[in-house]
């Protein structure tokens, strides 16, 4: 039987990822510490700043029961300097990403792993100011949706938001132009989640549809050359035929 659903993640698979990003919050009330399934949580101690998942954030922020720190990259200086890199200095790649922890860590099991996207501090307030992280276009949406308040401008903020959007997306457009079915590929490295599952139908049609045409070139040649060969094999013919008589 088929699975029913496309490969790679949904967009709402990818905000539900997202969702595990950790954000920088002040509480306004005293709460005691969780035990999540990602590890306990600091205790919240007004006015003392700690990191939270991003879904519990928002949570306490519609309760009323924190505030939401944006990080560096989402202030609109910060968007409109993102937005130079990707129109004057990255023209033909995407502005790097920020730069994930190469040292290990353990977990409460004593075993050493390595800290990765969304459990690093890449949308805290410790966060690069210049650097778009992975999960940047869906986070930026939660945020605006469920903390305008604790945004500078918010409204120059989605402007500019949408401004970037769309001069990657078109960089996107551009690199597929580039795509071919002998095995040549593209490099999207600095691309975003929701970017990535959003245009990956659009960039797996193409990719078909390249094969598609290289298959039927590879036929006509094949066929061209067959008939080339059944050519000199009858001109041979006709020679030796000449000869004889």
């Amino acid at each position: 039987m088929a699975f029913p659903h496309p490969l790679g993640l949904l967009p709402t698979e990818v905000a539900f990822l997202c969702e595990m990003e950790q954000v920088t919050v002040i509480p306004r009330q005293r709460l005691d510490r969780l035990d999540l399934l990602g590890g306990p949580t600091r205790p919240l101690i007004p006015p003392q700043r700690t990191s939270l998942p991003l879904w519990l954030a928002i949570l306490l922020k519609r309760q009323r029961r924190a505030n939401i720190i944006p990080p560096p990259w989402l202030y609109p200086e910060n968007l409109d300097e993102i937005l130079d890199l990707e129109t004057r200095h990255f023209q033909d790649s995407f502005s790097p990403r920020p730069q994930i922890p190469s040292t290990r860590q353990t977990d409460y099991t004593g075993k050493p792993f390595y800290t990765s996207t969304p459990f690093v501090e890449s949308c805290t307030a410790n966060a690069a100011p210049t650097s778009l992280p992975y999960h940047w276009f869906e986070f930026s949406e939660m945020l605006l949706e469920s903390a305008s308040d604790d945004i500078t401008e918010p409204d120059k903020v989605r402007q500019l938001l949408r401004d970037i959007r769309e001069v990657r997306l078109a960089k996107m457009r551009k690199e597929v132009d580039l795509l071919s079915g002998d095995g040549e590929g593209t490099r999207l490295d600095g691309i975003g989640a929701m970017e990535l599952s959003e245009s990956r139908g659009f960039i797996t049609g193409v990719m078909d549809g390249l094969r598609k045409l290289d298959a039927s070139r590879e036929q006509a040649r094949r066929e061209r050359e067959e008939e080339e060969r059944e050519n000199r094999r009858y001109n041979d013919d006709d020679d030796e035929d000449d000869e004889m008589t």
